[in-house]
């Protein structure tokens, strides 16, 4: 795609464009019967953007949405809090306007699934019957595949995967470290939330660090041997961040095979032992637990849907997105989720009428800082066929070849981007 277009193309989706991916459906929706109970699962990017659009396509529907936190605190953008450019109060969203249109909020934690009772069991003891359920569980880790390290430890060596808790304790680590010290960030394999989240990470750190530690270090150790947006990336590390910043691939020794936690030491494959003042350690995921309470999991951990209507293929009126589903080409991140919550939307009102879903087309589009006024981006947009799937049609990536000004305006369309899409999830 060439400069002006994907600008254009870049500022159209980061402006929140909020039919975009669901444009052609709204004709079907809008003659949906009343009535029908929808329970939706889990308040995040994509949960709350399918509550919002199921009551936006028909107004008549009973919809439940079960989130356990009053306050949502998004990953999209924590890594400027971790870094001190923004506090939490920046990334952390209410529900106030989902219950101001009629949505029910439930402020409790799902604990099962009947999909044979349709039913959902909460932890306060209530049982909530559907006639379509959207599970939108998010992420777990993969902790039985690290050696030497569970749950518990990540209190004393954080992956702040999640926002919140662990994005503060992650944030008090880096200021209480001496000037001179070594951060290792350790990214997993494929596939995990936000792709090119570790990277940004490893930027903004750097950025704090160059201004309040400058002697200080970051080695990064990668079970990958190449990663979203590398060659942006590494050349801004090197522009902007000169001798700071080590990244090890996974074949030259970046594997993490076994963790000491109370020193902060890890050793990889290769033999190698590394010991960090502080340790960001990032593991393996696999989809939420509710997934695999109600059996929707496969071998790896992650969820069949059909990718046209992200219904399950385990059991029938069950629908998953966002990052637990496998949704073809698609990358795990909070705009994939938006986008998905919408076609989920149009798929089970149009289910519900009987009337046929057309093939619908998704977005996604991810900005990363790497300085304040320093920003990267890539956007492609996707669309569904029987034989492929949901596979990418087009897109683009920053040119290599920018200037400064060229930088600083999608740092600022990434200011931009992060409002639009948060206003259309949770506004």
């Amino acid at each position: 795609m060439n400069n002006p277009g994907r600008r254009k193309f870049i500022k159209l989706i980061g402006g929140g464009t909020a039919l975009f991916a669901v444009s052609g459906l709204l004709s079907n929706c809008s003659k949906a019967p009343g009535k029908a109970r929808v329970v939706i699962v889990g308040g995040g990017f994509g949960g709350s953007t399918c509550a919002k659009y199921l009551q936006r396509f028909n107004s008549n529907l009973d919809i439940t949405l079960v989130e356990p936190s009053a306050r949502y605190i998004t990953c999209p953008f924590s890594n400027t809090v971790i870094s001190g450019m923004q506090q939490m109060e920046s990334i952390t969203h209410d529900y106030n306007a989902h219950k101001n249109r009629g949505i029910k909020v439930i402020h409790a934690m799902a604990q099962d699934v009947d999909p044979p009772g349709k039913k959902v069991i909460l932890n306060n003891g209530d049982v909530l019957a559907y006639d379509r359920l959207v599970l939108a569980p998010g992420i777990d880790f993969k902790w039985e595949d690290v050696e030497g390290m569970n749950a518990d430890d990540a209190e004393t060596i954080p992956h702040a995967w999640k926002g919140g808790a662990q994005t503060i304790l992650l944030r008090k680590q880096l200021t209480s470290m001496p000037n001179g010290g070594v951060v290792i960030i350790a990214a997993p394999e494929n596939p995990f939330r936000c792709p090119p989240g570790p990277y940004e990470r490893i930027s903004l750190i750097a950025h704090y660090l160059k201004q309040q530690k400058p002697k200080s270090k970051i080695l990064v150790l990668d079970a990958k041997d190449k990663f979203s947006k590398q060659a942006l990336f590494k050349q801004a590390w090197e522009k902007l961040y000169p001798g700071m910043i080590e990244w090890i691939g996974g074949s030259n020794g970046g594997r993490v095979d076994e963790i000491d936690v109370a020193s902060r030491t890890l050793y990889t494959e290769s033999g190698d032992t590394h010991k960090g003042d502080v340790v960001n350690f990032i593991p393996p995921q696999k989809a939420g637990t509710l997934a695999h309470r109600a059996g929707l999991t496969n071998a790896d951990g992650w969820c069949f849907v059909d990718q046209r209507s992200f219904e399950s293929q385990s059991h029938e009126g069950v629908y998953v997105i966002g990052d637990a589903c496998i949704a073809g080409k698609m990358p795990k991140s909070g705009f994939a989720a938006n986008s998905q919550g919408k076609v989920c939307a149009a798929a089970i009102v149009t289910s519900l009428t009987g009337t046929n879903l057309p093939d619908p087309s998704y977005v996604n589009t991810c900005y990363s800082l790497v300085a304040p006024d320093y920003g990267i981006s890539v956007a492609a947009v996707y669309r569904f066929n029987q034989e492929d799937g949901i596979y990418k049609s087009g897109g683009g990536v920053s040119p290599l070849d920018a200037d400064a000004s060229y930088r600083a305006q999608e740092a600022r369309y990434a200011r931009g981007w992060y409002d639009s899409i948060t206003q259309d999830s949770f506004g």
